[in-house]
């Protein structure tokens, strides 16, 4: 990567950060609505930690922190500090201000265009790692007001979107692969975080995969059936769950009158039967693959199946912040963007 495309890179990985959280109010930014959330003003500022820590800091002999207290504050761990839990309770952080934030972002990012103007080769693989370790929050960020949002019966809307009309989904096709020893883990190309590695062979028996993910209607046949009432279907700490937690539908369902709609990050909207499924936890998953009469496809098996299917799909960059129906035609459809497998 040649140095001017990292630092334009740098640029535009840091703008759309705060692209994403330009919807929102003041009031928004410093909340967290679970624990293993963290309010805007959090995110925003540790990626900047991030590259204040471990690349400004080290390698500008005059770089001066705007408040050396922030290597503190915004650092990334878990354990307990004297009386203080700082992950379940970066809400309570009201200051710094979110003005404040900005203004720490602002001083990192000076910071860093002057070590990419002049040159950072042996630092390109850290910058690079920044770089994806704030797509990593970017995401976290989108989950994270999805949350905070759907927690309100206001059902605030953070981007407006159309109404699609009515849609159909793709039928649904199996695909066969033959097993074997397959090679699994990052290939060496490109960038990788250290989980993904390191490459090595995985032995696999013959198995089908699924053309495209499970849509909302055919959940809705699952709930309608008394999916969520049957014992055999679920895993027993599944089931314990189920009981415990009163779960009858995915995360941000609600049924009103008889009719099911769906929290999105555009509002309230009616469950789309021919969007893929999303937000429930691998137990209703696996319950589900029961009931259909089928399993949860492995790792190995997805990885597999995806090793030479073009790396395409509906990411962040469209604009939708949703998943869409699968387009339909032949071979294996969505196997990236839209949703995690």
């Amino acid at each position: 990567m040649r140095e001017v495309a990292l630092a334009e890179r740098y640029q535009e990985v840091r703008r759309f950060t705060e692209e994403l959280c330009r919807p929102l109010a003041a009031e928004d930014y410093v909340v967290q609505s679970m624990p293993d959330c963290s309010p805007a003003k959090w995110h925003l500022a540790h990626v900047t930690w991030f590259f204040e820590t471990f690349i400004a800091a080290p390698n500008l002999a005059a770089y001066e922190p705007i408040d050396s207290r922030y290597g503190f504050l915004f650092n990334s761990y878990y354990e307990t500090v004297g009386d203080r839990h700082p992950r379940p309770k970066r809400g309570l952080l009201s200051r710094p201000t979110v003005e404040e934030t900005y203004a720490y972002r602002r001083h990192v990012d000076r910071a860093m265009q002057r070590l990419l103007d002049g040159g950072v080769e042996p630092l390109e693989w850290l910058v690079t790692l920044g770089l994806h370790h704030e797509q990593q929050h970017q995401e976290l960020i989108l989950t994270d007001f999805k949350h905070m949002f759907g927690w309100s019966s206001l059902h605030p809307v953070y981007t407006a979107r159309d109404v699609p009309a009515a849609r159909s989904a793709a039928p649904l096709e199996w695909h066969e692969f033959a097993g074997g020893l397959a090679w699994v883990g990052h290939d060496g190309s490109g960038f990788a975080f250290d989980n993904e590695c390191p490459r090595h062979q995985h032995f696999l028996q013959p198995f089908e995969l699924a053309s495209r993910p499970v849509t909302n209607g055919e959940f809705l046949e699952f709930m309608r059936d008394g999916g969520y009432s049957q014992p055999r279907l679920w895993l027993s700490a599944g089931w314990a769950t189920v009981q415990e937690q009163g779960w009858r539908a995915p995360l941000y369902w609600q049924e009103r009158d008889g009719t099911w709609w769906n929290f999105t990050l555009s509002g309230l909207r009616p469950v789309d039967a021919a969007e893929p499924l999303t937000h429930v936890s691998y137990f209703e998953a696996d319950a589900y693959a029961h009931w259909a009469g089928a399993r949860l496809p492995l790792e190995a098996e997805w990885e597999l199946a995806a090793a030479d299917v073009p790396v395409d799909g509906n990411f962040v960059e469209s604009g939708c912040f949703h998943p869409m129906p699968a387009p339909g035609g032949s071979g294996l459809q969505q196997m990236f963007g839209d949703v995690w497998e």
